[in-house]
Order: C-alpha cells, then sequence, then structure tokens
C-alpha cells in the first residue's frame, strides 16, 4: 500500500526544499579555489554585460571601472545592457540561472564568458553583502532595479525610478567582512584585475592611490590586442614585443618563440621555450577563455614530452570547469592539444636540422626533452641520432658518429658503464653509456630501425678486448684461481685472470646477461611445482656465477696478491678487499654484505701486517692500556 506521505504516481512532480543558506555557502565558499577569484567573476559578469549591449549597439561604450568607497568598500561599474526588474526577479532570485541562456535553446551563447549565472555569489567569498544596482539599455523606459543580496540566503528587491540621467549598466557595491578587508584594497583589486583581465577587449581601469595626501588615478590594466595578434613594424619588432611579453608575464626571458594556431577551436597564442633546463613532466600553462584568465598553471594542453615549453594561449572553443580554473577534458580540448602538440612538434624538427645558434642551444639545454619526444616519434628518432650528444667511452659522440665505426654497443646502467669504462677507452672499445633517463629506451626503439646494428653490451665484448695472460703464466696459476674462486664463492663471483690497461686499475666486475638468463631460469624451477618445475629443467642449464672479478695481471698489486696464495687467509682478505673495491669503481652502492665483507678483510689484513694477536690486542680507551701503553709504563 502507498504511504500517503509519499504521493501516488498520478501526484504533481514535487520541489526540492533547499536550505539557500548552504547552497551560497557551497557556492561562494567551496566551488572556488579562494577569494581572490571574486574580481574575475565580476568582470566576467561585466564583460558579457558589455557584449550583450554591443550585440544591440555596436557604438556602444564598453567601460569597465574599479573604485573603492568609504569604510574600505568596493564598487565596480560597467557600460553593459543592464537589468529590468523582471530580469532581476527571475535571474538574480534563482541559484544557478544564468543571463546568457539561449532561451529556444536552452544552452549557453558562445559569445559569452560565463555559462553557469552563479559568478555574482563569488563575492560572498569577501563580502556578507552584495549590492546590485542596474539600468536597461535593452528597456529604455524600463525603471532601474536595486538588488541587494545576503549571505544567510536572504534578498531584497527595491524598483527604482528612472530618470533621464541615469546611466546605462549595472553597479556592483561590495562592504567588506571583517577578515577580508585587504581582498577590497585597490592596489590589491589593480592586480587582481590585471591577472584576469588584461587581455580583455574593453577598457578596464582601477582608481589607485597617487600619495599619502589622498589623490588618486585611474590605471588602465588591458591591453588593445592580443600580444601575438597585434600589428608590428617588422619580424625583429614582434619578436622583441614578444620577449618582453614572456619577460613580464612568466618572469623569463624565452630561448625562442612559437607561434600557435587551431582555427577549429578558435585557440592562438605563444609557446615560449624555457631558457633553462626543466625535470620531466607535464608543463603547466597561462590558458585565457575569451580572453579571460583560466589559469596561470593548467595542465593537459600539451602532451608530456613538451615540458620545455610554457604557452599562453587564449580560445573560443574550450569549455572551462565549473569553478573556471581548468579546462574540461573533452574531444575539443584533444583536438586543440594534438594541434599545439603539431606545432610545437614541427618547430622543434626544423630548428634542430639546422645549425643556427637556438638549434646549438636547445640540444645543450633541453636535450632531455628532445629524447622524450624521439621515444614517440620517428622522424625525431631518427633526427636525434644525429644531433644529440651520448656520453661514450671515446667522449660525447652522437649516435651517428659511434654507427661509422660499427655496432653501437651500450650499457643499460650507469655502473655498468663505469665498470667497462676505463677498460673500454685503453682498449679502443666504444662504449655508449644508455644509463640516462630516456636513453636505454631510445637505443631499444633505435635497434628496430632499418640500416642500424645497437645491441646492449655483452661481458665478451669486454673480454676479447682483454689479453690472455701467457700458456706459462695461465698454467702456473690454475690452483690459484681455483683456490680465489673458492675464497669468494659466497658472494656469487668467479675470479678469472687477465692483462689489460691501465695497469693502475687492479680488477673490473662483469655482468653477463646469458648468465643472468640462466640464473633466472634456475631461479623459476626452484620457485615453480613439480609439473612446471619439470618442464622448465628442459630449458635450464647449469647457472654460472653472477658476476666476474677479473684479475689484472699487469697490476703490481694482483700479482703480489697471486704470490700469496701461500697464506690462505691473507689471500682471501685480499680478494675480497679488491671485490670491494671493483664495486665501488663501478659506482654501486655498498650493500651490508659488501659493507661487512670489506671490514672483515681489512681487519685481517691488518692482523698480518702489524702482528697482532687478535681482537683483545688493542682495549678501548675505556678499558686496559694498549701494547704501547704497557710497554711505557714504569
Amino acid at each position: 500500500m502507498t504511504d500517503p506521505a509519499l504521493g501516488t504516481g498520478g501526484d504533481a512532480a514535487q520541489s526540492f526544499q533547499v536550505d539557500l543558506r548552504g547552497v551560497v555557502d557551497l557556492l561562494s565558499r567551496h566551488l572556488y579555489s579562494g577569494p581572490r577569484v571574486y574580481v574575475r567573476e565580476l568582470l566576467q559578469n561585466a564583460t558579457d554585460a558589455v557584449t550583450a549591449r554591443r550585440a544591440l549597439d555596436v557604438d556602444a561604450p564598453a567601460r569597465v571601472r574599479f573604485r573603492g568607497t568609504d569604510g574600505g568598500g568596493l564598487e565596480v561599474t560597467d557600460t553593459g545592457v543592464g537589468l529590468t526588474p523582471d530580469e532581476a526577479r527571475e535571474l538574480l532570485a534563482t541559484v544557478g540561472r544564468s543571463s546568457k541562456r539561449d532561451l529556444e535553446l536552452g544552452g549557453g551563447r558562445t559569445e559569452f564568458l560565463g555559462q553557469f549565472g552563479i559568478g555574482l555569489l563569488s563575492a560572498f567569498t569577501v563580502s556578507d553583502r552584495i549590492e546590485l544596482e542596474s539600468y536597461s539599455a535593452a528597456h529604455p523606459d524600463a525603471p532601474g532595479v536595486r538588488w541587494v543580496g545576503h549571505s544567510d540566503g536572504t534578498y531584497d528587491l527595491t524598483v527604482l525610478d528612472r530618470t533621464p540621467d541615469a546611466p546605462v549598466g549595472s553597479t556592483v557595491r561590495l562592504r567588506p567582512r571583517r577578515d577580508m578587508d585587504h581582498w577590497l584594497a585597490p592596489e590589491t583589486v589593480a592586480a587582481l584585475a590585471t591577472e584576469f583581465g588584461s587581455l580583455l577587449p574593453l577598457d578596464v581601469a582601477v582608481e589607485v592611490p597617487l600619495d599619502a595626501a589622498g589623490d588618486v588615478a585611474w590605471r588602465r590594466v588591458t591591453e588593445p590586442d592580443l600580444p601575438w595578434r597585434a600589428t608590428y613594424p617588422d619580424d625583429a619588432a614582434r619578436e622583441r614585443a614578444l620577449v618582453h611579453y614572456c619577460e613580464r608575464t612568466l618572469g623569463f626571458t624565452p630561448l625562442a618563440c612559437i607561434d600557435l594556431d587551431v582555427p577549429l577551436t578558435g585557440a592562438s597564442g605563444v609557446a615560449f621555450v624555457l631558457p633553462a633546463a626543466v625535470p620531466p613532466g607535464g608543463g603547466r600553462h597561462r590558458v585565457y577563455l575569451k580572453r579571460m584568465l583560466v589559469g596561470e598553471r593548467v595542465d593537459g594542453l600539451l602532451p608530456d614530452w613538451a615540458f620545455y615549453v610554457r604557452c599562453v594561449v587564449d580560445a573560443d572553443g574550450l569549455v572551462p570547469t565549473a569553478s573556471r580554473e581548468a579546462l574540461y577534458d573533452d574531444e575539443a580540448l584533444l583536438v586543440t592539444r594534438d594541434a599545439l602538440a603539431g606545432q610545437v612538434r614541427d618547430w622543434t624538427v626544423r630548428t634542430l636540422r639546422t645549425t643556427s645558434r637556438v638549434a646549438r642551444e636547445l640540444v645543450a639545454t633541453h636535450h632531455l626533452a628532445v629524447r622524450s619526444l624521439a621515444l614517440v616519434d620517428d622522424e625525431m628518432l631518427d633526427l636525434a641520432a644525429q644531433v644529440l650528444p651520448f656520453e661514450t667511452s671515446d667522449g660525447p659522440r652522437t649516435l651517428a658518429e659511434v654507427a661509422v665505426e660499427g655496432a653501437v654497443v651500450h650499457t643499460t646502467s650507469i655502473e655498468e658503464y663505469r665498470r667497462v669504462a676505463p677498460i673500454a677507452r685503453a682498449q679502443g672499445l666504444l662504449v655508449v653509456n644508455a644509463g640516462y633517463v630516456y636513453d636505454a629506451d631510445l637505443l631499444g626503439r633505435l635497434s628496430a630501425r632499418a640500416g642500424w646494428d645497437v645491441r646492449p653490451l655483452r661481458a665478451r665484448d669486454v673480454a676479447q678486448v682483454l689479453d690472455h695472460v701467457a700458456p706459462g703464466r695461465e698454467l702456473a696459476l690454475l690452483d690459484t684461481l681455483r683456490a680465489a674462486t673458492a675464497a669468494v664463492r659466497d658472494l656469487d663471483v668467479e675470479v678469472v685472470v687477465r692483462r689489460f690497461a691501465p695497469e693502475d686499475l687492479p680488477a673490473v666486475l662483469l655482468d653477463d646477461r646469458d648468465d643472468e638468463h640462466r640464473r633466472g631460469v634456475a631461479a623459476a624451477v626452484d620457485a615453480a611445482d613439480d609439473l612446471w618445475g619439470g618442464v622448465l629443467a628442459g630449458f635450464a642449464t647449469e647457472p654460472a656465477p653472477a658476476r666476474r672479478l677479473v684479475l689484472n695481471d699487469a697490476s703490481t698489486t694482483v700479482r703480489r696478491l697471486l704470490a700469496g696464495a701461500h697464506r690462505p687467509d691473507v689471500f682471501a682478505a685480499g680478494l675480497r678487499s679488491l671485490y670491494v673495491t671493483a664495486v665501488l669503481l663501478a659506482g654501486e652502492p655498498l650493500r651490508g654484505r659488501d659493507a661487512t665483507t670489506m671490514t672483515d678483510a681489512m681487519t685481517v689484513l691488518l692482523e698480518a701486517g702489524l702482528g697482532t694477536a687478535g681482537p683483545d690486542a688493542a682495549r678501548d680507551p675505556e678499558g686496559s692500556a694498549t701494547t704501547d701503553d704497557q710497554e711505557d709504563a714504569p
């Protein structure tokens, strides 16, 4: 049975009961990021009102004025279309109603900035009372209206007699809350109006004090033209003007300026190339919609690889979020992003194909960005191989220069490169360090391109440039090497002896990827159940040690160590010390086991060299005297 309180299916729909005070608080205090946006919303409403009036009269004035009032208040006057009392009742008494609705289609009209009809409520972030006085231009005979809204959700509406000298347009008056006086101060208002509305096609001015005597002047905050659309005497003058605009707006002198234009969404602007390197990641850009600032740090306008530019863009066809502080991620934004990315990419390719100063500075400063783009763009990949410097064992070289001498052999980590670089440099083996960000992936992509022989460094690449010791010497060292491998078996290292330059490098660690693969298979066999273990065992071979500690027989230190194999404890300690030294020379961090190995080895070597009897031979300062102290005692 239906609950009478709920009604029946034939009853008329009921309206929600809304706590207007809560709605006002939600919209004015929580929709926006902070109080500062109230200036933007007042500017936006004034701009829309002027746009509506100019649709009736193209010669109508387009002015907005901000001036302070007694008691620290603010008055904002525009020469817009104004409101009649009936329009005020309809539009200002209903939260969410917009004066810019298309009455036939019910959608927002594209010539207006605002689409949500709630901007006036943002003033409640700085004031508990909003007063609007307005006289209509569309209905010259209609009386004026004064609407006063309060932060508790109530409002008053008064019809005003219209005199012949009544100004067409609207005036908004605010009185600051006790803790919000600074937001209505003239200098603060001027700064915010400049930030949000500097590109508006209106005459916007703020009355600011000149001196302590109380003199004031009007400061215009808008520019007549978009900087990138203005007319200049020549290209050099335009370049200087855009550089100056970037310096005062973004705070840096750009390396270059890239024109942007997407007619489909009415987007235009400039991408400024940063003068210094920045970490990889998505850039944040200054975005305007219909010449009103959306935000200074809007993301999503360019792909991640374009982190070397900062854009200033104005668009007509993009959609802001409800707070009008970001862009709505829709198809229009996707089209705009792709088009802007293509224009930045085309400029980059064109520039890098030249030998200009800008090309050289671009490579020197933003080589990471070029590498990032090369990961997703085949043309840039080929170009990057021609112009980007890579660290090699023969100094900085481009990949094209390396390829002239044969295969492009590269390490995949900085540590691996550091291990082999001294040997490769001395033996004339050309090795590329691909341990930096993007490099290994970039070389991986290049290996799939026709005409390129690119592969990771293998242990045998290094081994083949190391000289074997003489047969007699090798035969004499057989037992010593077996003892050496046994001494470091717990470190998963195999010891071999070769001769190589430089002679002052006693040992080097080498990894072998084939051995790593075999160890991976063996580990999988151990971890698998009987069925899968049996299948995997067919692919497994006896894994070799994880690393090879290659001792340099040309080193005096190594020869003395090998000659001391008759003292197993000292011999093992020396080997383990060389292992840790090789780890450090490779730039690898010491693991806990390595640190313990070094400490234990040093202890053995110190005892052997100093002739001490054990750890009790030297006491700490709070214990007994040391051996030397005892000898000096009376």
